[in-house]
């Protein structure tokens, strides 16, 4: 199948890159950055219908757009905020995507999602916290992504407490590694430099785009035309 070889591409092409960013060639981002997730757009595109299929599409498509813009955050400060608010849009069409994962009358362990939703609101609290006093005007930008980020993987883990496995697990998992992403990205930014930031940033961030694709993929197996 056609979607499948692009997921193959996809990785092959991911681990080309992340060994470029270790062995230190950050100024090839430019010409291989903008190829990955596409690669996972057409995996999508080609795959057998099914109905959140064109929200996915448009996540991978704002992802797309934050990667290319987040490439010119060096050259001037709107570019990051731009390269933000196209991942705040992303995230948030992640969130619309898990709710319509979730269909019919299904019963959730209360207690263990109090746990999660706490342990999600400690995160958040606590990047806020160690974050706010160095984030100057961006103040409330990222706290309104923060606050979204967190949401995102609260749908990720109700998600994961009530669809079938094995999706609902690529799919956690993907949540968490994309907020391992963006909590190191912010830590690199405004806290403390990270060495090699940008190969730790990338390898979270690529392995929650295909893990959560996935999931979906695999959640959607029997619900495709």
């Amino acid at each position: 199948m056609r979607n499948a070889t692009f997921f193959k591409i996809y990785i092959a092409f991911s681990i080309l890159y992340l060994i470029v960013l270790f062995t230190g060639h950050e100024n090839l981002d430019l010409y291989l950055k903008p190829a990955l997730i596409p690669l996972l757009g057409f995996g999508v595109y080609f795959h057998r219908k099914f109905p959140s299929k064109n929200i996915l599409l448009s996540a991978l498509l704002f992802s797309w757009i934050g990667d290319v813009i987040l490439l010119f955050a060096d050259i001037a400060e709107i570019y990051f905020i731009l390269g933000l608010l196209s991942f705040l849009i992303a995230h948030l069409s992640y969130c619309v995507l898990f709710n319509k994962q979730i269909i019919g009358e299904i019963q959730i362990n209360k207690i263990l999602f109090a746990v999660g939703s706490l342990v999600i609101a400690f995160y958040l609290t606590a990047m806020i916290l160690v974050l706010i006093p160095r984030l100057g005007e961006l103040k409330i930008p990222v706290i309104i992504y923060a606050a979204v980020i967190s949401t995102m993987l609260l749908f990720a883990f109700n998600g994961y407490l009530i669809w079938k496995k094995p999706g609902a697990l690529y799919i956690f998992l993907g949540a968490v590694a994309f907020v391992a992403s963006d909590s190191i990205l912010a830590f690199d930014k405004f806290y403390a430099p990270i060495q090699k930031s940008s190969f730790f940033i990338m390898l979270t961030y690529l392995v929650a785009q295909y893990l959560i694709v996935v999931g979906i993929i695999k959640l959607n197996t029997k619900k495709a035309d």
